[in-house]
């Protein structure tokens, strides 16, 4: 039973204290980077205030990921080094939420006592309720194995929170278009913690962006476990991907429209034509292959071949002048002899991706792969093949770039450089990270967009002169001043 919303924030000291504040520590993929937007969001609305220093936070949040085992580690020694912080400040609190609660709910409860809540992926909109309910009485679990039904409230106002989310970057929105997973990959939990595919309405989405637009936001990224199959549940029959592009990109005020992620296997000649047609869709495709062998392919469940994932790429390509291509791949998924990997190389030399995330397989428990405990590869071979593979990938991610020296770019800047606070960076249609230096010195607000000639290239980023702004952003923005 859901109780109702105390009229007392969880922000709330007393009129005269400053609020509590809060930190998020996020762990995984974009779906949820945009979890800790909303989340943020909805404890900023509680009357908590951000602050970049966990330790002097008064509200922790973990926002978790299930899909590397590495993530879990990295979390479960963060939760381990709060015990000491939480035990010489009685009055913090400590919040578990996303995919590693959703699987690991009672481990989490079992390894750190020290944890006031934890939630799931389909009801992180609650967090400052249970934070609330916690304080009065304890330690509290709350985990939804299945979203909210839309007619009910509850789920509305959580889909709601999407537009009071809180952003690093005031020009650019992530819009959830779908949650959950009907695939059935070998390697991949998602589907046990986020469910069976759930579709928006199109109307809801097209409103959803067109109120983003209206607060400045001209870059909005739909997401998706699988954005290809969008609409199918709606529809019962085709995917509804294609019109929503076409939908979006036709949105008042929006100048770039990404996507991710899609699957090969749904890769759709409507969605390479909407992708073709329209202006606002970035000509950037990531495509995640996996492996470049059939056998291993079949293995994963992925439901195509190299020859079908090629011959879809090619039609892409032949579309969509200039499209940039990246990927996923795995490699020493179980049983994958070196002929498979081999073979994993042949399709991506012959590709030339722009770039590429590439992991050494991970057994997560309660996946298909993860019982085939006597293929595993040994880590020392997986070893040697990841970098085998990263050579591939990072000189053909070289030659990408240097081909455009010379080249005009239009970006979108996005602030000070981190790693060089002397230069501004900015984003490409193809997602291509691009330095340059900003005219004797003036910084360009974070949103406009300029055009810069490359001059220089390396693996994982451009370097340019800016030649001129070719659009301020409507928004008002502060330029953050990096240390490094």
């Amino acid at each position: 039973m859901m109780e109702p919303a105390s009229a007392a924030p969880v922000g709330s000291r007393d009129d005269r204290a400053a609020p509590r504040t809060f930190h998020i520590t996020t762990f995984g993929c974009q779906m949820n980077d945009h979890d800790s937007e909303r989340l943020a969001g909805a404890l900023t609305a509680d009357g908590l205030v951000a602050t970049p220093d966990l330790e002097s936070a008064d509200v922790v949040v973990f926002n978790t990921c299930c899909i590397r085992e590495n993530a879990d580690n990295k979390f479960y020694g963060h939760l381990g080094n709060l015990k000491s912080l939480r035990q010489s400040r009685p009055d913090m609190q400590i919040a578990v939420g996303g995919c590693l609660a959703q699987m690991d709910r009672e481990r989490i409860r079992q390894r750190a006592p020290h944890v006031d809540v934890v939630f799931g992926t389909h009801n992180l909109g609650r967090a400052p309720e249970l934070l609330r309910r916690a304080a009065r009485s304890g330690p509290v679990v709350e985990i939804l194995d299945e979203p909210l039904p839309v007619t009910d409230p509850t789920a509305a106002g959580q889909q709601a929170s999407a537009l009071a989310a809180v952003r690093d970057l005031p020009y650019a929105a992530w819009v959830t278009i779908q949650t959950g997973c009907n695939n059935s990959c070998a390697f991949c939990i998602v589907p046990s913690v986020r469910g069976g595919e759930v579709s928006r309405p199109v109307d809801d989405l097209v409103a959803e962006v067109q109120t983003l637009a209206g607060r400045g936001v001209t870059e909005v990224t739909l997401l998706g476990q699988n954005v290809n199959s969008y609409g199918r549940d709606l529809t019962r029959r085709r995917p509804l991907f294609a019109q929503l592009l076409r939908a979006v990109g036709a949105v008042e005020g929006v100048r770039r429209v990404r996507f991710t992620s899609p699957h090969p296997k749904d890769l759709r000649p409507e969605t390479i034509a909407a992708m073709a047609e329209t202006d606002q869709v970035c000509n950037h495709l990531h495509l995640p292959l996996q492996s470049g062998s059939d056998a291993t392919l079949v293995a994963m469940r992925r439901g195509y071949t190299a020859e079908r994932y090629l011959a879809r790429l090619s039609e892409a390509r032949a579309a969509i002048p200039d499209l940039a291509v990246t990927t996923d791949l795995i490699v020493g998924f179980p049983g994958e002899t070196e002929g498979d990997f081999e073979r994993t190389l042949e399709v991506a030399a012959e590709v030339a991706y722009d770039s590429a995330y590439t992991f050494v397989f991970s057994p997560r428990p309660g996946t298909r792969a993860a019982a085939m405990v006597d293929r595993f590869v040994p880590a020392e071979i997986a070893a040697e093949r990841m970098e085998r593979l990263r050579m591939v990938v990072e000189r053909s991610a070289l030659a990408c770039h240097r081909a455009r020296i010379g080249r005009i770019e239009e970006v979108v800047v996005e602030g000070w450089s981190k790693r060089d606070p002397s230069v501004m960076t900015g984003r490409t249609s193809q997602n291509k990270l691009v330095h340059f230096e900003p005219t004797a010195g003036a910084p360009i607000p974070a949103g406009a967009y300029a055009d810069v000639v490359v001059t220089d290239a390396a693996r994982h980023h451009l370097s340019g002169d800016l030649l001129a702004v070719t659009a301020r952003p409507s928004h008002r923005v502060r330029i953050p001043v990096s240390a490094g």
